[in-house]
C-alpha cells in the first residue's frame, strides 16, 4: 500500500477482515506500506498490520514478494504510480479520482490493458447491499423505465474560512475539489444505477478563494499556525444537470458547505413502475415505492437489507445486525482479490474511472463555457 493516512487506515482494516467474513482461494497478506515520512509510515505499518514500510513507493513496485499495489496517495500522484506498477506485473487497486484529468486517466488505462493486470478502482458506495439491492430491482425491471435520478453529496467539513489551504483545495494536486472528491462518488453511482451519461449542464462556486497555508497534510482535518494565506484552485461547490443516454434525467450537488451535513451522500431513482432512494447516513436501509401496490397502502416503505436475500449482507450478522462504512470497502476488497485470484476483471475498473473523469471534465467546462457539453465515451 501506498499512502497510510485516512484511506491508508481503510483499506488496510479491509484487507485484514475480509477473510474473515468471506471464504476466498487466496487470502491478503499485508507486506509492505509505503510513505515519506519514516516515523509516520513507521507507525502506521505497527498499528495497521503491515510486515514491513518503506520510504520510497518505486522500491515496493521494485520487490518480487508483492503481487498488489493499493494507491491511497494525493491524486496528482496516482498515475506515475499505477503505470509503474502495470509495467511491473502488479495487481491496482486505486483510490478515486482515477487521475488529475482524463488524458492521465486514459494513460493509466492504457497500462492496465497493456501489462493484462487487475485494476480496479475504489468507489466504495456501490458495494453497500442497499446500492446493490437497488442495483438488482432496477435490472429486474420493478420501477421500469427511469425518468429521474437525484443525487447529492453534502458535506461541512471546510466552512470555516480559517480551515487551511490542504492539498484537496489545490488544483494541482487534486485536480479538481468537491466534484472529484465527492462528486465522482454521485456520478459512479448514477452510472451503476442508471447509465451512461450523454450530456451535462453545470455550474461551480469556490466561496473562500483564500486559507492559512498548511503542510501537505491528509484526512480531513488539520490546523495551521501560519499567518500566510494561498489562493484556493478548486471548487467549494458544484451542481449540475445531465441527460442519459436512455433518455433519463439527472440532477446532481455536491458541495462541502453544506451545514450540519457531514457525509450525507443519497440518492433517488424514479421510474414508470416506482421509485426507489438511499442514503448513506443511513445505509442499510433503502426506501422503495411501487406503484402496483393497492390503493391505501401505496407510499414508500423501508427494507432493512441485511437479510441473506441482499447481497453481501448474508457474509455478516443476522438479520437486523447492521453493518457500517467500513463494510462497503470490505466487500469492494473482497471483489478484487476474487477478480485477482480468478484472473478476470472487476468492476468499477479504470475504464470506469476514465468515464468518470470525463464527465466531471464536462462538468468543468460546462460551467466555464455556461453551455451544455457532450460527453464521448
Amino acid at each position: 500500500m501506498i499512502g497510510y493516512q485516512f484511506m491508508g487506515k481503510m483499506h488496510s482494516h479491509a484487507y485484514r477482515d475480509m477473510p474473515f467474513f468471506f471464504k476466498t482461494s487466496v487470502k491478503p497478506v499485508l507486506k509492505a506500506i509505503s510513505g515519506r515520512k519514516e516515523e509516520a509510515v513507521r507507525q502506521a505499518a505497527e498499528e495497521f498490520g503491515w510486515e514491513s514500510y518503506e520510504t520510497d513507493w518505486r522500491k515496493m513496485i521494485e520487490r518480487e514478494d508483492i503481487d498488489v499495489i493499493d494507491i491511497v496517495t494525493p491524486n496528482h500522484t496516482h498515475a506515475e504510480i499505477a503505470i509503474a506498477a502495470a509495467e511491473a506485473g502488479k495487481h491496482i487497486l486505486s483510490e478515486k479520482p482515477l487521475a488529475l484529468n482524463v488524458e492521465e486517466a486514459k494513460q493509466m488505462y492504457d497500462a492496465v490493458q497493456r501489462n493484462n493486470v487487475v485494476h480496479m478502482i475504489c468507489h466504495n458506495y456501490r458495494f453497500a447491499p442497499a446500492v446493490q439491492y437497488a442495483k438488482k430491482l432496477i435490472e429486474e425491471g420493478r420501477i421500469g423505465k427511469i425518468y429521474h435520478i437525484r443525487a447529492n453529496y453534502l458535506q461541512d467539513f471546510i466552512m470555516d474560512p480559517s480551515f487551511p489551504l490542504i492539498w484537496r483545495l489545490k488544483k494541482e494536486v487534486s485536480g479538481s475539489g468537491t466534484l472529484g472528491d465527492i462528486g465522482a462518488h454521485s456520478i459512479d453511482l448514477a452510472r451503476f444505477l442508471v447509465g451512461e451519461i450523454g450530456e451535462v449542464s453545470g455550474m461551480m462556486e469556490t466561496f473562500i478563494k483564500e486559507r492559512p497555508i498548511a503542510d501537505l497534510t491528509g484526512g480531513l482535518s488539520a490546523t495551521t499556525d501560519l499567518k500566510e494565506y494561498g489562493e484556493v484552485t478548486v471548487d467549494d461547490a458544484v451542481a449540475f444537470l445531465a441527460r442519459f443516454d436512455n433518455g433519463a434525467m439527472g440532477t446532481f450537488e455536491a458541495t462541502r458547505f453544506a451545514g450540519g451535513n457531514r457525509n450525507k451522500n443519497k440518492f433517488e431513482i424514479n421510474g414508470e413502475n416506482g421509485s426507489i432512494r438511499w442514503d448513506m447516513e443511513n445505509m442499510n436501509n433503502l426506501d422503495v415505492y411501487f406503484t402496483d401496490s393497492p390503493p391505501g397502502l401505496q407510499g414508500f416503505r423501508t427494507i432493512n437489507c441485511t437479510e441473506e436475500e441482499h447481497p453481501y449482507a448474508g457474509a455478516y450478522w443476522p438479520p437486523g445486525h447492521i453493518i457500517g462504512y467500513e463494510h462497503t470497502f470490505i466487500n469492494l476488497i473482497h471483489s478484487f482479490i476474487t477478480g485477482i485470484s480468478n484472473n478476470e476483471a472487476t468492476a468499477p475498473d479504470f475504464q470506469d474511472g476514465v468515464i468518470n473523469q470525463k464527465v466531471m471534465e464536462a462538468v468543468e467546462q460546462s460551467a466555464l463555457n455556461k453551455k451544455w457539453m457532450k460527453i464521448q465515451i
